[in-house]
């Protein structure tokens, strides 16, 4: 599943194209994706002009000009492509697209051709007005962003105080940090020299303020994020950025996917290893994650 640094790679592919267009025909190929497509769907968007394009978490919002905003949610497999774009001396792309038989939503703009293709259908498409008092259900839990100013070490001490939970759990918590998953979570504690199991709560000193590893910790978090999002995000599967190249973060892993070889950290002679937390396989050197 796309993580925060693939789905911000893929606003700031969208946004130069779609900011400031208006849509002109949505075309839906099917009934549904995750979810039911809400009532009048292509209906609602016909005539709006897109005056925004930001992301929460692991969605993307387009602010409409009427007040009302497109969520979507790439799920396992989705993205999204353009077509029929003008480059900068005028000269219209057409990229090399996916297999057509699953590019279920096609949005017509005035300047180009917006295509939702998703293969395993596990995305979705949401509409929701943006100064609704309560969000979408999916939205309204979300916790802090680890890339706004709000996210420290003293906020990430907040967070973890007096949970019981390993730090890995508490930080693959949506309601706690959102946007954070698998892949770059294992890469942070492995960064900041961190045991995956040991318990949130250490983070948090007697007085709640953060601890010394706290700050590597949130340190670590933010440089990771930053150079997937500069790298255009992970390609392990399916994620391609708007333009269908791949991402290449994935050739600066450290640990995730890297069972049985050599820890890279300069003077280490661990073996990267790897175990199940919650469902979910960890990737960490056992020698020097304290």
């Amino acid at each position: 599943m796309p993580e925060l640094p693939e789905v911000e790679t893929v606003r700031r592919g969208l946004a130069p194209t779609l900011v400031g267009a208006h849509i002109l025909r949505v075309d839906l190929r099917r009934k549904d994706l995750r979810f039911p497509f809400p009532k009048d769907f292509a209906a609602r968007l016909l005539g709006r002009q897109i005056i925004a394009l930001r992301r929460r978490a692991k969605y993307l919002i387009a602010e409409m000009s009427d007040g009302s905003a497109l969520i979507a949610h790439l799920g396992m497999s989705g993205s999204f492509r353009l077509e029929g774009r003008a480059d900068e001396n005028g000269v219209f792309n057409y990229p090399r697209s996916k297999n057509p038989a699953h590019d279920h939503v096609v949005i017509h703009l005035d300047r180009g051709i917006l295509v939702y293709n998703d293969p395993r259908r596990f995305g979705f498409l949401d509409l929701a007005t943006t100064d609704d008092p309560a969000p979408p259900p999916f939205l309204a839990k979300l916790g802090v962003e680890p890339l706004s100013n709000e996210f420290g070490a003293e906020t990430l001490a907040m967070l973890v105080a007096g949970r019981k939970t390993s730090i890995k759990a508490a930080l693959l918590d949506q309601s706690l940090i959102a946007g954070l998953g698998n892949i770059y979570v294992c890469e942070a504690l492995h960064r900041a020299g961190i045991a995956p199991n040991r318990p949130a709560s250490e983070f948090a000193g007697r007085t709640g303020a953060p601890t010394k590893e706290t700050t590597r910790l949130a340190g670590s978090i933010r440089d990771v994020l930053e150079e997937a999002i500069l790298a255009g995000g992970s390609s392990l599967r399916d994620h391609r950025q708007a333009d269908g190249s791949l991402g290449y973060f994935q050739h600066h892993f450290r640990v995730y996917d890297r069972g049985g070889e050599p820890c890279p950290r300069a003077g280490c002679k661990g073996i990267i290893g790897k175990m199940t937390q919650n469902g979910r396989t960890t990737f960490f050197c056992p020698k020097c994650q304290k």
